[in-house]
């Protein structure tokens, strides 16, 4: 029995297409997700504004939260909570220049009305907590903007969120690339100095994605870390990656069992959860993935999660940290190697 809750997002059961072929699956609504993610044993479902609302900018905003809290009935149809809200700033053609870095005002104040209208749709659902994957806050030509410029464009569209609703949270969800090449908030440091410039940085924090981390050149245990050190790690999405490519949100655990490990092993250490924090999922299906095996990788996951947390949990501390003061580092190294293969 996991002592964690889990979430997951509609988008992580997807019908297969990529940025060079077609889809390979039927799509699923929205309710026969909710089912199968109860009965899968998830706690709470992740949001795009646009997976709670479809359509929303041919909407009124009455409009938008009288849908959503249909969308509220849903969830407590099947037990389920909604873990967050993320504004979808990077397919709308107002935003093919990002949307709060965007150089055109009025692509700017269309970001500021879909991060407002995201707060409505969390308060409908019942969450405060906002995330900001920052898809396209960057730059394509180097010279198209300055950094100083858009970095204070970040904190102010914060400050304005913070504003809008003194309840919320708000947690940036870095990245270093993909689909920007040049990110203004790439890692978790950045989000922690992103966070000390807003007007209350207490509601503003991080979450961690293991394989924008290995996208980056670094450790997703470190990062998760580094932000837990600061209380600032809000959430986070467990996955896994396979070097430095195309972000790849491959089934958790399944490149690297040993950074998986300190992933778990880091939470674990550090009562992550214990003030309602969810271990969130962010993995999809490979293309080849049939119909009838839409849910298996979310499965996995969570399986190897739970493997990885009963290892932390019959990790021998003594031992390791009699190996730590003596130095022997290659015998703590065998010792969690032997551990997670099962030979001790």
């Amino acid at each position: 029995m996991s002592a964690f809750k889990f979430s997951v997002g509609p988008w992580n059961v997807h019908a297969g297409a990529d940025s060079y072929g077609p889809a390979t699956r039927n799509e699923i609504d929205l309710e026969t997700k909710f089912a199968k993610f109860a009965e899968i044993g998830f706690s709470a479902v992740q949001f795009h504004d646009d997976d709670a609302v479809p359509d929303m900018n041919n909407m009124t905003d009455e409009e938008i939260k009288e849908y959503a809290r249909g969308v509220k009935k849903l969830l407590d149809k099947y037990g389920l909570a909604a873990e967050f809200v993320a504004p979808r700033l990077w397919m709308d053609p107002h935003t093919a220049d990002g949307g709060f870095m965007s150089s055109r005002k009025e692509d700017r104040d269309y970001a500021m009305w879909r991060a407002y209208r995201s707060i409505d749709i969390a308060r409908e659902l019942g969450c405060d907590l906002i995330v900001l994957w920052l898809a396209r806050e960057g730059t394509l030509c180097a010279e198209s903007k300055s950094p100083v410029w858009a970095t204070k464009q970040l904190v102010e569209a914060i400050n304005k969120m913070l504003e809008y609703d003194s309840t919320i949270r708000i947690c940036i969800e870095p990245k270093p690339n993909e689909p920007i090449d040049r990110s203004i908030c790439g890692t978790i440091g950045h989000v922690m100095a992103i966070s000390a410039a807003t007007i209350d940085p207490k509601r503003v924090g991080g979450n961690l994605e293991s394989a924008h981390a290995i996208l980056a050149g670094l450790d997703p245990a470190h990062e998760i870390g580094f932000a837990l050190a600061f209380d600032k790690l809000f959430t986070v999405h467990l996955n896994d990656q396979n070097s430095i490519r195309y972000d790849q949100d491959k089934s958790f655990g399944v490149e690297n069992i040993r950074a998986a490990f300190n992933q778990v092993k880091v939470l674990v250490e550090n009562n992550y959860g214990s003030k309602g924090e969810y271990v969130g999922l962010d993995v999809k299906a490979m293309r080849t993935t049939s119909d009838e095996d839409s849910y298996e990788h979310l499965k996995n996951s969570l399986d190897i999660f739970k493997a990885l947390e009963e290892k932390v949990a019959r990790y021998d501390y003594e031992y390791a940290n009699k190996l730590i003061e003596e130095r022997k580092f290659e015998q703590l190294e065998m010792y969690t190697m032997n551990l997670i293969m099962g030979l001790v």
